[in-house]
Parts: C-alpha cells; structure tokens; sequence
C-alpha cells in the first residue's frame, strides 16, 4: 500500500501522518508497515535538537496509525466524517531503543482480539531487526 491509499483510509495529514508506507498487510490479522525517519520532521528543532531521537509516544502513535490502517483495511472502510478512529488505551508501554534521524521504522502490528468494540493489538517498532518500542493498544472506531 503506497502513501496514496494510505491517504484514503487514514485521516492524519502532515506533520502528524506518520507511516508511509504498508510492506504487507494479511487482513483480519497483522500488519508491517514503515516509517522513515526524517531529519527534518518538526518535532527533531526541539526534541533533543543536539541528540535528535523520534519522541516515544510519536513511535506509539506510529504504531496506533499502522493498527487503524490494519482495521480499516479489514473493514473495507475509508476515511469519511461520520466516524473516527480512537486510541483508548495503551498497555505495557516498552521504550528498548532510541529511534534517530535517519532511522527506518519497522511497525508491525497483530490483532489479539476485539470485546465489545474495542480492538487489541500487540505492536512492536523496530530499527535494523532489533526492537525499539514494544506496547499493547487499544482502540475502537465511533460514529460522531
């Protein structure tokens, strides 16, 4: 899935689009997506500007976006203004490696199981195979 259909299914746009592109995508199941890391993101002036590292909770909403993408694939839905996609929670939160400028960001994302709406997934970001964040998330999917 190239940044075009990504567009079509999530809402975010720049500074706050933060995947893309999917490398594959095995509906109803797991998703591996990526993130390059760019020096000139706009968080990287004032997040350590002399040490520049991608934000911890940025990397977890990599991961939320790459979550929604696998969802919203699954359900044949697509971005429109009478629903949202909600993070409601995160869960054992695991920050293992600095992700840098110049890093590409792996974001592989696995349902568990979805109770009464509600949509939980194990998600893991990493940098050259090696593990960088690790977290369980939630989120669910509202008509406004």
């Amino acid at each position: 899935m190239d940044i075009h259909e990504i567009l079509k299914y999530l809402p975010h746009r720049y500074p706050f689009l933060l995947v893309d592109r999917v490398l594959s995508c095995d509906s109803g199941e797991e998703i591996i997506a990526l993130k390059n890391v760019s020096i000139n993101e706009p968080f990287f002036p004032g997040h350590f500007p002399h040490h520049p590292i991608m934000p911890g909770v940025l990397i977890i909403e990599a991961l939320a976006q790459a979550a929604a993408l696998l969802t919203l694939k699954t359900l044949d839905l697509k971005v429109d203004n009478d629903s949202v996609y909600y993070f409601v929670g995160i869960d054992q939160a695991r920050f293992k490696k600095p992700v840098y400028a110049g890093d590409q960001l792996i974001l592989k994302v696995k349902i568990e199981r979805q109770i009464k709406g509600v949509i939980k997934y194990s998600a893991r970001a990493e940098v050259d195979g090696k593990v960088a964040t690790e977290a369980k998330l939630m989120c669910t999917i509202k008509d406004i």
